[in-house]
């Protein structure tokens, strides 16, 4: 599984289980569910899930009664947090090297990294203030600037 698709996967499911109103064990998620719901295929979604138990967001039982549920209440875990379970980033990649005795060359690079980080912190930023519950909850539509 891509990098790139670890954090939306994640965020499905933890929006799933809370939907399923999944808090304990005994109403814990199979991941054959939680990958129907993705759609993706279940050892997808047990890697994901195996992130977010690392991090204290979920617990997870293995076996033919296994499954997944919610260790927090969905509106307390945001998507900042969610992005770091899975090790993800808000990045949008390295500033170029430059080049000596160029007069645009030797200041770009500079400029670009800072830019890079203003994005990169005002995406974490936003991140932080939108919550699992926000997801179910069409929150979406509020939070969504649009372009």
């Amino acid at each position: 599984m891509s990098d790139s698709q670890k954090f939306p996967v994640a965020a499905h499911a933890l929006a799933y289980l809370a939907h399923k109103e999944a808090f304990s064990a005994d109403r814990a998620v199979a991941s054959a569910e939680l990958a129907a719901s993705v759609p993706t295929n279940p050892v997808v979604v047990r890697r994901v899930t195996a992130m977010l138990g690392k991090a204290g967001l979920i617990g997870a039982r293995a076996g033919a009664n296994g499954g997944a549920w919610l260790l927090r209440p969905a509106d307390s875990i945001t998507l900042d947090l969610v992005l770091r379970a899975v090790n993800g980033c808000a990045h949008l990649g390295v500033a170029p090297k430059g080049v000596k005795g160029c007069p645009v060359g030797e200041k770009i690079p500079d400029a670009v990294r800072s830019a890079i980080h203003a994005a990169d912190r005002a995406a974490a930023d936003r991140l932080a203030q939108i919550t699992v519950a926000d997801l179910l909850n069409g929150a979406h539509a509020a939070v969504d600037g649009g372009c």
